[in-house]
């Protein structure tokens, strides 16, 4: 999504519904004398440990070792 710039005073007087659009992922840029000043993020929420269950697939050959063109790459070789 793209950056939302918002003056203060419009800020000030649209706050809940610039809460909800920064919630949903929007990012939200709050300006004073049309400067940046403030950017409004979410707080990310405590990790749930295997709430992705299911979502996520890794294949049998996982660890198996790279191929020898594979490995001269990541050596700069």
């Amino acid at each position: 999504m793209a950056e939302v710039t918002v003056n203060m005073h419009k800020a000030k007087t649209e706050l809940s519904k610039l809460v909800a659009r920064a919630l949903a992922g929007e990012e939200i840029v709050l300006t004073r004398n049309g400067k940046p000043v403030v950017r409004l993020v979410p707080i990310l929420q405590k990790r749930v440990p295997g709430s992705a269950r299911g979502l996520i697939w890794v294949g049998p050959d996982f660890d198996d070792p790279l191929p020898e063109e594979i490995l001269r790459d990541f050596e700069g070789g």
